[in-house]
């Protein structure tokens, strides 16, 4: 292997082809604008530019020498092996959600997505994890819909939002 690639490239190669990706993905949506003015091009666009603007700076970066120093303000025992049982929990979670969301809609869908993330995350209070995630379905639905103008399945309760 070459000595002037490490793994830091890598990693902002991958931003820089995501963030285009995003961009180039977005500019086939064709949607009117909402009544805030913002259309649903809007933040994909935004992440996506950002994206590629830090994925540049992080590519000249590594290109010029830099190297990623270890972070010590976290906590985190580098030995430790990691956890696959989270690690699968998670992917199967999102991997269910995306399943599923034709059929329970996004509220539905979103609320089971935000409660299993946070059970198989550690959250201890599972009641306020329910409610917090039925509350995040329904916000992001209605920021979505009704602000932006997005169209996300209703699922069972088309035509009750």
């Amino acid at each position: 292997m070459s000595r002037w690639w490490r793994p830091e490239l890598g990693l902002a190669v991958v931003v820089l082809v995501l963030g285009v990706l995003v961009v180039v993905g977005t500019l086939d949506v064709s949607a009117a604008a909402s009544q805030l003015g913002l259309g649903p091009r809007f933040f994909p666009m935004l992440v996506g530019g950002a994206m590629v603007v830090v994925g540049l700076c992080y590519v000249i970066d590594v290109v010029r020498g830099g190297r990623a120093d270890p972070e010590e303000s976290e906590d985190v025992d580098v030995d430790a092996p990691t956890d696959w049982r989270s690690v699968g929990l998670v992917s199967g979670i999102f991997l269910a959600f995306a399943a599923l969301l034709n059929v329970l809609g996004w509220i539905v869908g979103a609320a089971l997505l935000f409660f299993g993330l946070s059970v198989v995350l550690g959250a201890e209070h599972k009641l306020r994890a329910a409610g917090i995630s039925v509350v995040m379905g329904v916000a992001t639905y209605l920021l979505f819909v009704k602000g932006l103008g997005v169209s996300l399945p209703g699922g069972p309760l088309t035509g009750v939002i």
